[in-house]
């Protein structure tokens, strides 16, 4: 398991770079897959994913999004603060 530094550094394990042949100074690519990340080594082309597993996984992130949304409350109508908004862009100026 590699560590994240606090200047949002990672380390690639030894056995890992040895594999795939990352070396120092090679440029890696980093790439969302979902609720996942893929590393992409340098030479390599990550698969290009289809429109339907595309729509597959904005499918599945919404779904996520409003099973979250569901568990909170819902929010209050405002209430009276004594000032308008209109107040501020008026407040302390000359009329």
């Amino acid at each position: 398991m590699a560590k994240v530094t606090s200047k949002l550094q990672v380390t690639v394990p030894k056995a890992i770079a040895a594999r795939y042949g990352i070396r120092p100074g090679d440029e890696i690519e980093w790439q969302p897959a979902g609720p996942v990340i893929q590393i992409v080594p340098p030479g390599k082309q990550a698969p290009a994913l289809s429109l339907e597993a595309r729509l597959k996984l904005y499918d599945a992130a919404t779904a996520r999004q409003r099973h979250r949304q569901a568990g909170r409350p819902k929010l209050r109508p405002g209430t009276d603060r004594g000032w308008r908004r209109e107040d501020l862009y008026v407040r302390g100026r000359a009329r």
